[in-house]
């Protein structure tokens, strides 16, 4: 039996609505649990963090990725690939500092917002997709890259664009085995 060429495609867009609308369900869930947009946000980064932990593995496995020199190589390969990879958008990356250790991600389309018009006045404070900075901060630091991960704007917001900071805390030890 053969496939029509389109059939892939139409199982991942149809597999990405799914997730979408799941992850809304989950939110609106969170946010009948808990009173606080700050108790939402964070229990958000934590299943992120527990998911960015697991993921790893599979991005190393399924990316076949060469191990990074460097904050801008880690930083591209997050938006270059990650991204492209698990939400089918590659987000523009820009570096915020001299030092070279902060990075903006900046999203034109955040595909977890498609259907999301806005949040409610209640909910000003909720980080909606908060869930993406604890996915890469789990996966950041199970690579021992320990890094500060927030959203910067957010079109839900009523920002331009959707921006995610990722700070990274500390310089990768050079580790130089002794024969």
């Amino acid at each position: 039996m053969s496939r029509s060429p389109g059939r892939k495609q139409e199982n991942h867009k149809i597999s990405r609505e799914l997730f979408v609308l799941t992850y809304g369900a989950l939110v609106a869930q969170l946010c009948k649990e808990y009173e606080k947009d700050e108790d939402v946000n964070a229990c958000l980064d934590r299943m992120g963090y527990s998911i960015g932990v697991r993921l790893i593995d599979d991005f190393l496995a399924r990316s076949a990725v060469k191990k990074c020199r460097s904050y801008s190589e880690t930083a591209d390969m997050i938006a270059q690939v990650a991204f492209k990879m698990y939400l089918g958008v590659t987000p523009s990356v820009s570096c915020n500092s001299v030092t070279g250790n902060e990075f903006s991600l900046i999203l034109d389309k955040n595909p977890l917002v498609d259907f999301v018009e806005e949040l409610p006045a209640e909910r000003a404070s909720l980080c909606y997709c908060n869930l993406l900075c604890g996915v890469i901060r789990g996966a950041l630091e199970m690579v021992h890259l320990a890094a500060e991960v927030s959203f910067l704007q957010d079109r839900l917001k009523g920002d331009a664009v959707t921006e995610i900071g990722i700070t990274f805390l500390r310089k990768p030890e050079d580790r130089r085995h002794r024969r």
